[in-house]
């Protein structure tokens, strides 16, 4: 893939960060516009500045600015998780929803909202931990049976299905312990508020940064275990600690916006043909080509049927699952050469 990148060079790199950079502040003009009451851009920019009229402002800040910026935050948080998870992987098919992390977050916020409902602040710290374990167990299981690239996924799916099923019996007992439980298990952004974003975006900053830092080591990994080993590099801690911020990544956006699946995987493949395999644009990329994809699928989930709403995780699914399809065909195509 790195020959036939299109965006090749950094000056090429740049124009396509710019270019997504654009994309990504036309959606988000799009969706704050837009939906069952519109507001014209005009009224959207007096509100952004604090002098539009009430009802307009009320509908923009309180309304489309926190699902907005739910929509930025998970769409680059499940993309650089998919980059990272498919880099220490090695495998393209990975993602977070297909391998676990999403369900595992899903059943920690599930346990959590059930015992320690007061301590809401903490719903994205238990996303991690249950993502980072949903990932260890897809790991080890994939590994024992042997570490093929559809065993990974059949193990992932598998472990999915488990603590889907864990998702299910938490509810049965505490029917409570989430609020909209459908939207939750679909995935969506509607709802939000700037307070229940907040310990999320801190998480999600964190994680991003944290991974950009370790593109270079990341670019070694992907090299093979015993090359990187040779390389002087900690292979094993790298790869957990790699781990931890893809968990970290997709817990935090799990933890407001539920079990959204396939932007892990679908962003990843797009800007890999764009920019290549090098891990820092591919990452940098993907959060931005993320943000771009998740709030223009919400801004058509609000209008195709206005002023009826289709939940975001269905056109996601819409969108992912044959796209998920080509994928399996193509890596079986590969193998039989």
């Amino acid at each position: 893939m790195k020959n036939c990148a299109i965006f090749s060079g950094s000056k090429g790199r740049l124009g396509l960060y710019v270019l997504l950079a654009l994309l990504t502040v036309l959606a988000s003009l799009g969706s704050l516009a837009f939906g069952a009451a519109p507001v014209p851009v005009r009224e959207v920019l007096a509100a952004l500045a604090g002098r539009g009229e009430d009802t307009a402002t009320a509908i923009v800040l309180y309304a489309r600015v926190p699902r907005l910026c739910g929509c930025l935050l998970a769409g680059a948080a499940l993309a650089a998780s998919g980059v990272i998870i498919q880099g220490v992987l090695s495998n393209p098919l990975a993602a977070p929803n297909i391998i676990g992390v999403n369900a595992g977050a899903g059943l920690a916020v599930a346990v959590c909202s059930a015992f320690v409902p007061a301590l809401g602040a903490f719903t994205p710290l238990a996303a991690f931990v249950g993502a980072l374990l949903g990932a260890l167990l897809v790991l080890f299981v994939s590994e024992r049976a042997g570490a093929s690239r559809i065993t990974l996924v059949l193990a992932g799916v598998a472990m999915s299905s488990i603590f889907s099923a864990g998702i299910d019996a938490v509810l049965t007992f505490w029917p409570d312990a989430l609020n909209g439980y459908s939207d939750f298990r679909i995935g969506g952004v509607k709802n939000l508020s700037m307070a229940r974003l907040a310990p999320a975006f801190w998480v999600i900053l964190f994680a991003l940064v944290l991974a950009l830092t370790l593109s270079n080591e990341l670019d070694l990994l992907m090299l093979g275990k015993e090359t990187a080993q040779s390389l002087g590099l900690p292979a094993k801690r790298l790869r957990l600690l790699l781990l931890a911020l893809a968990a970290a990544l997709a817990g935090g956006a799990v933890s407001f916006a539920g079990l959204l699946g396939f932007v892990g995987l679908l962003v990843p493949h797009i800007m890999r043909r764009l920019v290549g395999e090098e891990s820092f644009p591919l990452l940098l990329s993907s959060a931005l080509g993320g943000a771009a994809m998740l709030t223009i699928c919400d801004l058509l989930s609000r209008v195709i049927f206005a002023p009826f709403e289709l939940p975001l995780g269905i056109v996601l699914s819409l969108t992912g699952g044959p796209f998920f399809l080509w994928l399996l065909f193509r890596q079986r195509r590969r193998s039989s050469l």
